[in-house]
């Protein structure tokens, strides 16, 4: 039987294989969680916390600042986690929601750095309840056990950070150049007749009546990624969400989303979500 840590989100070794995980951590002094979370090269995904209460103290290297009440932080992947308890605080009860972002997110994201590369928001009093309340709907939904709520997680959760950013000076908004809109539009409408290779760029060129080199740089400007690896994660969430809501077999999943190759398509699930179509598909039915 594995380790029972594994299986609380809470407790180290636990895995976080999956796009979106959230949770309360009640840090009380002396109590079962009452311990420095000590990951030194982070994790894959980001991870954002919500102080609800009482205070935490964050370390990097020989830096170190304290979080209050109302307080979010940001770690990115890859970043070093060494976090838990203000040694004069009673109690430090925090929200935190893990996730894989979507393509879209990558300029909301990046936020005012506090040390490191750990990013930190204090919201605006007439904004603070509402955030509040919208965070925690995304843990309450993550945590449970309806077969949408990893898709509706994730969109509260895009919800949240199109609050916050709304929220910011209209000089630090992202206006997304219109022609990249219609590029993303037409790209996610038509997965199954733009070509599988690099070539589908001459196809959304030719729509957006732009060169290929011309609208591949304006999207890498806007999107923070490349045209072919947001076409790629985009299939990866029709993918997840046709086998979770669907009967359709792989092979016509591949099809709908443009692979000709039905194992091909399976290598390339497996390689960005961790498990294959078949595991992916029985893991969330086993849930229920």
């Amino acid at each position: 039987m594995p380790n029972e840590q594994h299986q609380d989100p809470l407790l180290p070794g636990y895995s976080f294989n999956a796009h979106l995980v959230a949770g309360l951590t009640p840090i009380n002094k002396n109590g079962i969680y009452d311990f420095f979370v000590d990951r030194p090269e982070g994790m894959q995904g980001y991870i954002i916390n919500l102080t609800r209460s009482g205070e935490g103290e964050v370390y990097y290297k020989d830096q170190s600042f304290v979080c209050h009440k109302g307080d979010y932080l940001i770690f990115p992947p890859g970043e070093s986690h060494y976090y838990g308890r203000r040694a004069n605080s009673e109690q430090w009860h925090h929200y935190w929601v893990y996730f894989r972002p979507r393509a879209l997110w990558t300029n909301w994201l990046v936020w005012p750095n506090k040390i490191g590369k750990i990013g930190y928001f204090c919201p605006k009093r007439d904004l603070t309840e509402k955030l509040e309340k919208l965070f925690i709907k995304i843990v309450d939904i993550a945590q449970s056990s309806d077969m949408y709520s990893e898709l509706l997680g994730m969109n509260l959760l895009e919800s949240f950070l199109i609050r916050r950013m709304r929220s910011l000076s209209k000089l630090n908004e992202k206006n997304y150049d219109y022609r990249v809109v219609l590029a993303c539009n037409y790209i996610t409408e038509n997965f199954n007749k733009l070509s599988q290779d690099d070539s589908f760029i001459n196809q959304v060129s030719h729509y957006v009546h732009l060169s290929p080199s011309r609208i591949s740089h304006l999207f890498k400007e806007n999107m923070g990624v490349s045209i072919s690896v947001w076409r790629e994660d985009q299939r990866m969430n029709r993918a997840k969400f046709l086998l979770q809501t669907t009967p359709l077999s792989i092979c016509q999943i591949a099809q709908e989303l443009g692979y000709k190759d039905q194992f091909y398509f399976s290598r390339v699930f497996k390689n960005k979500i961790g498990l294959s179509p078949k595991k992916f598909r029985y893991v969330i039915y086993s849930k229920h």
